[in-house]
């Protein structure tokens, strides 16, 4: 794979693995802010839009973190990210002695605290910073990153965490902290998501006007973020993925499996959860997670916009 751009001299070097819609945006947001980035996915067409971009590619993790000072992984999920760590041609056996990780993927607390741990016994930093926000803020720098650690791993990843966010909360000193919060953010999520959905398809079956729904709504009381976000999807009939139905059934499946753990009831979630597993099962795993309006729809027989022509 070609490597266009040399390394700047005195330039902070970063890697990232995963060039997802997330990874990506925080890759180019990293680039534009003067850092070294070089990108690594699986899929090689992404790694060369990186490069397109004006970025560095690497065909390995290993090959991308090695003398990396900073290493940014935006993976799925902590299976993932321990993949990436310690699997074959692991990336922990090629950091730069002393480099951070930074660790962007949705886990469980106790996961990430297991990977600190290893991590650092091996003389580098870990990062617990889950990140909100989307792929339109990945892309211009204005993620929300939660954040915990300890002081030096703050420090070392300070200059790709100002070029990737908007907002840093820094949430503790040991990782786990960060996951944590990020979970809390999506049973909410999670929840309004489904919440949304479930509303404007039972407006839908009152045969009201959806589109005056919309506008009633998110002028009243019972407006939520995710409503205003994800029902215009439902509106257009188009369900192209922005964010889908199988990141809620990974991430609400980790709020209930920490809820059983804490023997603390989630009733709320455990329905959402059933909503998603549903559209999963209907082959919508991989469309938007508005689809849950479309599981309510076919339960009730009420009929939902269509798909607008484009162009």
């Amino acid at each position: 794979m070609s490597e266009p751009n040399a390394v700047r001299q005195n330039a902070v070097v970063a890697a990232v693995i995963g060039l997802g819609s997330m990874g990506m945006g925080m890759a180019k947001s990293m680039h534009h802010a003067g850092i070294d980035v070089i990108g690594c996915d699986i899929a090689p067409a992404a790694v060369d839009r990186f490069i397109a971009d004006g970025g560095r590619g690497a065909t390995t993790a290993a090959g991308a973190a090695k003398g990396a000072d900073i290493v940014v992984s935006v993976v799925v999920n902590g299976a993932q990210t321990e993949a990436i760590l310690f699997g074959p041609d692991g990336i922990a056996a090629t950091m730069k002695p002393g480099a951070v990780f930074i660790s962007s993927a949705t886990m469980d607390p106790a996961v990430a605290r297991d990977l600190a741990q290893r991590v650092e016994a091996l003389g580098l930093h870990y990062l617990d910073a889950p990140i909100s926000g989307g792929a339109a803020k990945a892309a211009s720098g204005e993620l929300t990153i939660m954040a915990s650690g300890s002081r030096q791993a703050f420090e070392l990843a300070r200059t790709a965490l100002d070029a990737m966010a908007g907002k840093v909360y820094e949430l503790g000193d040991a990782a786990g902290a960060g996951a944590a919060f990020k979970m809390v953010n999506q049973l909410l999520a999670g929840v309004h998501i489904a919440a949304a959905c479930e509303a404007i398809t039972f407006a839908a079956k009152q045969g009201l006007d959806l589109d005056k729904v919309y506008e009633v709504i998110t002028a009243s009381a019972g407006n939520s973020w995710m409503f205003e976000n994800r029902v215009p999807h439902v509106l257009a009939g188009d369900y192209t993925p922005l964010s889908t139905v199988e990141i809620f059934v990974k991430d609400l499946g980790i709020v209930q499996d920490m809820a059983r753990a804490e023997r603390y009831p989630v009733p709320l979630v455990a329905a959402a959860l059933q909503m998603y597993l549903a559209a999963s099962d209907a082959g919508m795993g991989h469309d938007d997670d508005a689809s849950l309006a479309r599981i309510y729809a076919s339960l009730s027989g009420a009929r939902l916009p269509d798909a607008k022509p484009k162009g």
